[in-house]
């Protein structure tokens, strides 16, 4: 197999230069030129793949989807037969129960490192409810990949990516239900009741308990720094991308450092909120998430609605394309599927760990809880709200407005002429069905930014205090460098942060899913201990 050239040898063979053309460049475009080699090589090395039956299929799925049917399998179906159980928990049902069995049997946890077995301060237990950190979550994962991702999926594996990508969100229903559990079980508490956790955690402190002390250090190291990429990738820059493009769209925008500009108000905003910790984007995520959900879903219910009469066709199209595209798409029916799979991992991100992160800051003894509200993450985020964008794309495209299969430099191939790319697509579908309605998308747009902004500073801070230890000034550094990608995924190319974000959160994979692997039995022993509580109950 051949390997993808170093970065360093891509930089020497295509470096950015200052030349006169190069001179002549708009503040944004010379940060795209120096930016676009690493996010190619980048994309490269982490969507290498292997020859099966003829296909190259990216490992890095492979790991994903193999994963996640195991997880399925092996808790029987934990996804769908106890999805009214994890209603329930988000909505508060068992709070008290939790809080009173806590009481009669504290459960050991970690505090500054050290194990105890007795916590009677019921902030040691957690910084935020069951729907806070679901919020918080939710935010993280319900973002633009739920609407410029999609358009990319569609754009390119044409309407049979759909399916697949609805099939990936079941199926990441039980690996984020391993993840979250495995989150809360090992997660670390300081005196003051501030929360650390991930797989960062689970990886070091639960291959230590198997015996794998080595294995488990390394591979939370490789999380943790890979963790702190995605945040500044796919958590960020592909973030204030998209939201920039919609503004400078809607509002018509000119200037070499439009992107700049946006990027630096998102910045600033996004500044004010992260400088109080997990508490205050928890506050602000419980607010924002139901309303954009509402605003966003309500006004492609709404177009769906008024289009009623084409979607059976729509629905017709998803299921045949699934597994007879039209063969102007790349890879036929292998690269739709890898299209599917791709993008749902990218926008639930069940088997990156990301999740877990969140997940661990709730306030409960026992983790099976949370893992199960973790379970409802891919559900809200690909088998709801993605699967909403895709039909609307699809109704809007009924008459071939764009080609499906012809994309280059992630835009697609209009009727004519013309190239349109991600978040733009979803908004041509939303202006053609409803005039005025691309202005409802963009305040959306720019919801979903922010919030997933706001989750996944958080999950990059916690990956940076594992790396460099917990201390304001290595805060403060960490959250510059942030806020500077704000800035920088606002001034370059929607190819390039692509390119960038999706090879960073698939990066994920590889670390977390070892760890997942080999510690699942103890997912099992806290999901009968938590499940007994819960008959217990409904016995008496």
């Amino acid at each position: 197999m051949e390997q993808p050239p170093s970065f360093l040898q891509s930089f020497v063979s295509n470096p950015p230069t200052l030349n006169a053309e190069t001179a002549k460049m708009g503040l944004d475009e010379k940060i795209n030129d120096f930016f676009m080699p690493f996010a190619v090589w980048w994309e490269s090395l982490i969507l290498s793949e292997i020859p099966i039956f003829g296909h190259g299929i990216p490992l890095v799925l492979i790991i994903l989807i193999s994963g996640a049917l195991f997880f399925t399998l092996y808790f029987g179906f934990v996804n769908v037969r106890h999805f009214p159980t994890a209603i329930q928990v988000v909505r508060g049902k068992y709070d008290d129960l939790e809080r009173h069995a806590a009481k009669l049997k504290p459960q050991a946890f970690e505090v500054d490192g050290d194990l105890v077995d007795t916590i009677k301060d019921e902030a040691h237990l957690g910084e935020v409810n069951h729907f806070q950190a679901l919020a918080t979550a939710v935010s993280g994962t319900v973002g633009l990949g739920n609407i410029a991702m999609v358009a990319v999926a569609i754009s390119i594996g044409g309407p049979g990516a759909t399916f697949w990508m609805i099939l990936a969100g079941l199926l990441g229903m039980s690996s984020k239900f391993v993840e979250c559990t495995l989150g809360v079980k090992y997660r670390d508490i300081d005196k003051d009741g501030n929360v650390f956790g991930g797989p960062m955690y689970y990886l070091s402190k639960g291959l230590k308990e198997q015996g794998f002390v080595r294995l488990g250090k390394f591979l939370a190291s490789l999380f943790a720094i890979l963790c702190v990429g995605a945040s500044f990738g796919g958590g960020n820059a592909f973030q204030s991308n998209q939201a920039a493009a919609q503004i400078i769209e809607r509002f018509g925008l000119t200037g070499e450092a439009s992107g700049s500009i946006i990027g630096l108000s998102f910045a600033i905003l996004a500044g004010i909120v992260i400088i109080g910790g997990i508490k205050r984007i928890a506050k602000v995520t419980e607010k924002v998430v139901p309303f954009m959900a509402i605003l966003y879903v309500g006004a492609s219910l709404f177009i769906i609605f008024s289009k009623l009469e084409f979607v059976d066709e729509a629905l017709a199209l998803i299921v045949k394309e699934a597994f007879t595209p039209k063969a102007t798409i790349a890879g036929g029916f292998v690269g739709v599927i890898i299209q599917g799979f791709r993008r749902a991992a990218f926008s639930n991100e069940a088997g990156a760990g990301s999740a877990a992160i969140a997940h661990s800051a709730v306030n409960t003894a026992f983790p099976a809880s949370e893992g199960l509200v973790g379970l409802l993450e891919p559900f809200i985020d690909t088998v709801l709200v993605c699967t909403m964008t895709a039909i609307v794309i699809i109704l809007f495209n009924m008459d071939g407005v764009f080609i499906y299969g012809n994309v280059v430099d992630g835009q697609a191939l209009m009727n004519d002429g013309s190239r349109i790319g991600g978040v733009n697509i979803t908004s041509l579908a939303f202006e053609n069905s409803i005039s005025g309605s691309s202005y409802v998308l963009m305040a959306a747009v720019c919801l979903f930014a922010f919030s997933t902004i706001l989750s996944w500073s958080y999950y990059g801070l916690q990956a940076w205090k594992y790396l460099f230890g917990r201390g304001k000034m290595i805060d403060l550094v960490y959250k510059i460098i942030f806020l500077l990608f704000t800035v920088l995924g606002a001034a370059i190319t929607l190819d390039a942060v692509i390119k960038f974000s999706d090879a960073m959160i698939l990066a994920l994979v590889f670390p977390n899913m070892i760890g997942l692997l080999l510690l699942f039995p103890k997912v099992k022993t806290e999901f009968r201990t938590y499940m007994a509580l819960i008959s217990k109950n409904a016995a008496n």
